[in-house]
């Protein structure tokens, strides 16, 4: 049903809608900058950080975690379109910290009768997942050596987003940035 209301949509002059917010940008973004969030339909990141269509690279999957198809397209997005930062968003009340892996895949082996070969990155606590991407993300030997990362937990009720801080001493999250 809802792939319907999405074509219909299309057909109602999203397409040329959408041609038309492109038409003379160029292929690498403008701010050189990649966003690696969550795919949680409340986020509007574009809405969020003030973009416009062409400015930024916008990588979104369950979490907002690095896993190694981030990587594949972070590595892409900085070797052939010369992005440098990128900005890691994961959020409060996310889905991921609601399971673990173990139990996600036992559930689905029981269902189907094998095991996902990929894991889910569940968490508990997004302030360390967002920790613990941003070291992984740090020394990935394929992101580009001037790589700039920072990460952020943003409260998904009332939009404040909270720094989190690797490797500086304090290892704790900074007050919220300007909202």
């Amino acid at each position: 049903m809802s792939n319907e209301e999405l074509l219909r949509r299309y057909e109602a002059g999203g397409g040329h809608l959408a041609a038309a917010r492109a038409d003379g940008l160029a292929v690498p973004p403008s701010l050189r900058t990649a966003v690696v969030t969550c795919m949680d339909s409340r986020i509007d990141v574009f809405a969020l950080f003030g973009m416009k269509i062409g400015e930024v690279h916008v990588l979104r999957n369950a979490g907002g975690v690095v896993t190694d198809d981030v990587i594949r397209s972070l590595t892409i997005s900085q070797r052939k379109l010369d992005t440098r930062d990128v900005l890691l968003v994961q959020h409060s009340g996310c889905g991921l910290a609601t399971f673990t892996d173990e139990d996600f895949s036992e559930a689905l082996a029981e269902e189907t009768g094998m095991r996902p070969p990929w894991r889910t990155h569940a968490f508990r606590d997004p302030k360390t997942s967002v920790r613990r991407d941003i070291a992984q993300l740090r020394h990935d030997p394929f992101l580009h050596p001037d790589t700039r990362v920072r990460g952020f937990v943003l409260d998904i009720e009332s939009f404040a987003l909270d720094e989190v801080f690797v490797g500086d001493g304090t290892d704790e999250v900074k007050e919220p940035a300007a909202s």
